[in-house]
């Protein structure tokens, strides 16, 4: 069945070059665009996630398997270029929030979030979700005995476990327009007797200094492969397509080791 979608939200997720005023979300977008493999990726995950929003549909589950698809299987560099693009203004982190982890992916069927306790308990249940968010937890723990309470190679790991996330049951998203804070879409106003567990849950991500950190450093060490691709017109010989044609991670991009915890190819 092929999905229709409209102009407007064509340009919304895949970028325009004259779009005016570059950010990096955007520049991240047109390097995905250029990429054969990253851009079919999307273009699945953009069909499920949101070509039938104009209808009121939303096929949750296949959502968030495509997007799992796009994760682990579209070059890392570019994949976490758009999802941890640094914003400098309200629209860009709008455009952020809303398109690169889609709302069909987390929402649920009221408009106010449910406790954490139901995204938990499901993905405690799942055979995807819970081995991913044991990783995330083993990678993005806090290092007490550290200088500054994370381990000094943790960053890459902290952010592919992050990644495998999304499209679970816990997928987490940016919480507003006006930071880089991250959490799954609830809260813990409705848990009961559970609030301490619903509350220490929530924290991994919103209290998570490693987790902070992390995203952080991915900005101060924005991809080089996104650079050259700024950089393509005034050098049409460096493309990207020259360098992601390969099945495995790009060189030379020292955030983006394998995470040893956990392989999310099986768990697609």
């Amino acid at each position: 069945m092929v999905l229709c979608l409209a102009p407007a939200m064509l340009l919304l997720l895949l970028g325009s070059p004259s779009s005016a005023g570059r950010n990096r979300c955007l520049d991240a977008a047109e390097a995905c665009t250029a990429d054969a493999r990253c851009q079919r990726l999307r273009t699945e995950y953009v069909a499920q996630c949101l070509g039938r929003a104009a209808a009121g549909g939303c096929p949750q589950a296949r959502c968030r398997r495509a997007l799992r698809r796009f994760f682990a299987r579209g070059p890392p560099a570019l994949t976490h270029a758009l999802l941890f693009c640094s914003c400098v203004n309200a629209a860009c982190a709008e455009r952020r929030r809303q398109t690169f982890v889609p709302a069909c992916a987390f929402s649920g069927p009221g408009p106010a979030p449910p406790s954490c306790l139901a995204p938990l308990d499901a993905c405690e249940h799942s055979r995807v979700c819970r081995p991913r968010l044991l990783a995330f937890q083993a990678s993005c723990a806090p290092a007490p005995s550290a200088p500054d309470g994370c381990l000094q190679d943790q960053a890459p790991r902290c952010l592919r476990a992050f990644a495998g996330l999304v499209g679970t049951a816990i997928t987490p998203n940016y919480v507003d327009n006006a930071s880089a804070r991250v959490a799954p879409w609830c809260d813990c106003g409705a848990s009961g007797n559970r609030r301490e567990e619903c509350e220490a849950f929530r924290g991994l991500f919103t209290r998570n200094r490693c987790l902070d950190g992390a995203i952080q450093a991915f900005d101060g060490g924005w991809p080089v492969i996104l650079q050259d691709q700024l950089d393509v017109h005034q050098d049409p010989e460096n493309s990207l397509l020259q360098v992601s044609s390969t099945d495995g991670l790009l060189v030379g991009s020292s955030l983006l080791p394998m995470l040893p915890v956990l392989a999310l190819q099986p768990l697609l």
